[in-house]
């Protein structure tokens, strides 16, 4: 008997969905795209309106055959790839693989892998909807065009291995623009002045700020210098101070809407250091399923890959009654219904929530690893914080004026007189209780602490603050913030240091190249415009190959011209009065992968190099031993991750000696790998001898006491005992705060 198909992305929703559905169904995994622009070449025929040349990857073809058989055997093909352009396209490739008739074709979409969602969404199928397709197609040829054109450009003027993007080189350009400005910066020099005062003998000592001279408030620079400080208190001394102005108020501090893409990443790396990469794979995680025991697979969250803040009426009935059962109806204000500020936004979608209110984060806890438990229990709170009452403050401002003077000071307090949604998301907001203070009341000051400052430059973009700029600009969409950093981290674009987005030399140069003579890709307003374009092409507003034609005829013809124009020397040397110490010729600074250096003009005959400081670098160092692949010399270089031995035939062989590993122990995840030391993009780090089987990592050395073999264990948790900065030993587990 023939069956309905039914295809998704991922074997993970292929398990979930397959417990709602009967034996009626079968369900299928395409394991991701399953037909792409080759890798090899352009792929877009551009003299015949950019029509793509779609090939099916190798790692593909063997699903692909599978699926084309049970294709041709089913009575209905039902499509039940994510709700986005990505997920139509992935539909529209595979039935036009299959080459099935229409009318055995149905798109089926949920925003949440439940089993009154798929049932819903089987009785309510509907057609391809080929103006997502069109859109995710002219994204991928647009950014295809772009890519393999700039790319190949930046090869021959600059050095292999670059690359340039839509998206990613707009991304580079905001992180050293901002460079620039803190480079740029000079620190202003400003005073502040706080007083100590008591309101009697046995009342606690409140701390108030000068803010106002002869009646008018200060700004932050007034005071620019220790000689102006100087004589305001020479003024104050010996004054009397009365409060000549009390002032109570009640403010109410609402709640923040549930999570979009955007607002998830940002949070994620605030509140839990996890890069934008991370939180998508997680979440990814989520809302494909988790083994919860006895229940099997289920999805936790909704569809992670959205803008809008709307809440399904469902889920609004079900966190007011759960908000009301669990803190009391006064914790409840729902449903509340929130509208999205961006005009982008689709309210159909949903913002990022718990597929079921009553899925506390602790009931699941045992069933989830700790970095999805965290991201659950983030989106779980925000999202019931976002239908719970509001937080009532009490806020008091005095002021005390120091008598027979021009000075008046000023005290804040704050009292939380009700938590409302802060008893499951709590923010900042901290109290400040001053002491029971009346008009006209005398007060005694106990000490004057005057203070320099400097202004500070701007702060270099986190991941967080980076994706809130590019969203604000307009800059890529939901589905493109995650790659596009971890891109241009990649590419040697940009490095983190202090967990902040720092540009590299590389950075500097091709960033300026582009903005010089590409300004059009890295403009701000033609990057955003273009995204604008794809969402029209989505809603059937536009067609997509006549605005591909715009951008490349003057694109193209730009690009051949600056290939004629530009000169390598010209652009990636800078002389220097050095001369070569070995062979006399003039020595130039050059960008390579590692930043700048000096390299001798007598290449390839002279290969000469220095840093930058004049010592001479270190070049390779014979180790006596010999390659076991080609029987060349072996020698010790330098590479980004530190010394390493490798062939001197190097790039004919590309043999790397592996060092022996020196072991910590035992994998407590797995038991049956060790623990060693390993070396990734992100820095040094100690995980697993059995990856990938087990992906047990720790961001710390492991303690093993003189002695032992097995790392030293938290007294107060059992997890492992790290070194931490300086001799301070931690826990590595992020929930205990063990310090010793």
């Amino acid at each position: 008997m023939a069956k309905n198909l039914v295809i998704v992305e991922s074997p993970t929703k292929a398990k979930t969905i397959s417990k709602f559905l009967g034996p009626e169904y079968k369900i299928e995994s395409s394991f991701g795209h399953i037909r792409d622009l080759p890798k090899s070449k352009l792929g877009v025929d551009v003299d015949n309106n950019f029509e793509p040349q779609y090939t099916i990857p190798a790692k593909a073809k063997k699903q692909v055959e599978h699926l084309k058989k049970l294709a041709e055997k089913a009575s209905l093909i039902l499509f039940a790839t994510d709700e986005d352009r990505e997920g139509e396209a992935i539909s529209w490739h595979l039935a036009n693989i299959f080459k099935t008739p229409a009318s055995k074709i149905k798109r089926i979409v949920f925003h949440e892998i439940t089993k009154e969602a798929i049932l819903e969404a089987i009785k309510n199928p509907r057609g391809l909807d080929l103006n997502l397709v069109d859109a995710q197609q002219a994204r991928r040829v647009l950014d295809r065009l772009v890519g393999y054109q700039l790319s190949p450009f930046l090869w021959q003027k600059v050095a292999r291995g670059l690359s340039a993007g839509r998206v990613q080189s707009v991304a580079v350009r905001l992180i050293v623009e901002r460079e620039r400005e803190i480079q740029a910066f000079k620190a202003d020099e400003y005073w502040s002045i706080e007083g100590k005062f008591k309101a009697g003998q046995k009342a606690e000592e409140f701390i108030a700020k000068l803010n106002q001279i002869k009646g008018k408030t200060i700004d932050k620079l007034e005071i620019k210098d220790k000689d102006q400080a100087d004589k305001i208190l020479a003024d104050l001394t010996g004054a009397a101070y009365q409060v000549t102005s009390v002032d109570y108020k009640e403010t109410k501090k609402n709640p923040l809407p549930p999570f979009t893409t955007s607002t998830l990443q940002q949070e994620a790396n605030r509140r839990l250091g996890f890069s934008a990469k991370q939180t998508m794979m997680l979440a990814q995680q989520l809302y494909e399923g988790i083994e919860l025991g006895s229940d099997g697979s289920v999805g936790l969250i909704t569809y992670m890959r959205t803008d809008s803040v709307n809440l399904a009426e469902k889920f609004l009935g079900e966190a007011e009654n759960f908000i009301k059962h669990k803190f009391g109806a006064n914790y409840s204000n729902g449903p509340k219904r929130y509208k999205g500020k961006s005009k982008l936004a689709q309210e159909a979608h949903e913002a990022i929530r718990p597929t079921a209110a009553e899925n506390d984060p602790e009931a699941v806890k045992e069933y989830l690893e700790a970095r999805q438990f965290r991201l659950y229990q983030l989106i779980w709170q925000r999202a019931l914080a976002s239908q719970m009452a509001g937080a009532v403050i009490d806020t008091t401002a005095v002021d005390i004026s120091a008598l027979k003077t021009d000075y008046t000071f000023r005290a804040n307090g704050s009292v939380i007189k009700f938590d409302g949604y802060l008893k499951i998301y709590p923010t900042a907001t901290k109290e400040n209780i001053l002491p029971l203070l009346k008009n006209q009341d005398h007060i005694d000051l106990t000490e004057l602490l005057p203070e320099q400052h400097f202004t500070q430059p701007p702060a270099r973009y986190s991941e967080a603050t980076l994706v809130k700029v590019l969203e604000e600009n307009g800059i890529g969409r939901p589905s493109t913030y995650a790659p596009t950093i971890s891109t241009v981290q990649d590419r040697g674009y940009v490095e983190k240091e202090d967990k902040r987005l720092k540009p590299t030399d590389m950075a500097f140069l091709v960033n300026d190249l582009l903005v010089e003579h590409f300004p059009q890709i890295v403009d701000y307003k033609f990057t955003a415009n273009l995204e604008d374009d794809l969402d029209r092409i989505a809603e059937g507003e536009k067609k997509w190959q006549p605005i591909i034609h715009k951008f490349w005829g003057p694109f193209k013809a730009n690009l051949d011209k600056k290939y004629q124009e530009i000169d390598k020397k010209k652009l990636t040397e800078e002389k220097t009065d050095e001369v070569c110490d070995k062979c006399g010729q003039p020595m130039v600074i050059k960008v390579g992968r590692f930043g700048k250096f000096l390299a001798c003009t007598g290449y390839p005959e002279c290969k000469n190099t220095k840093p930058l400081n004049g010592e001479a670098a270190a070049g390779p160092e014979p180790t006596g031993e010999k390659c076991p692949e080609c029987d060349s010399d072996l020698v010790k270089r330098k590479g980004r991750y530190g010394e390493f031995v490798g062939c001197s035939n190097y790039p004919k062989c590309k043999y790397i000696k592996k060092e022996p590993s020196q072991i910590f122990g035992s994998c407590p995840e797995c038991a049956k790998g060790k623990i060693v030391g390993k070396r990734s993009r992100r820095g040094f780090f100690y995980g697993c001898d059995q990856y990938p089987d087990c992906k047990f990592a720790l961001w710390g050395k492991p303690v093993v006491s003189a002695g032992n073999t097995e790392p030293d264990k938290c007294p107060d948790c059992e997890s492992i005992l790290v070194y931490a900065k300086g001799d301070e030993i931690k826990c590595s587990s992020k929930e205990c705060s063990y310090k010793k």
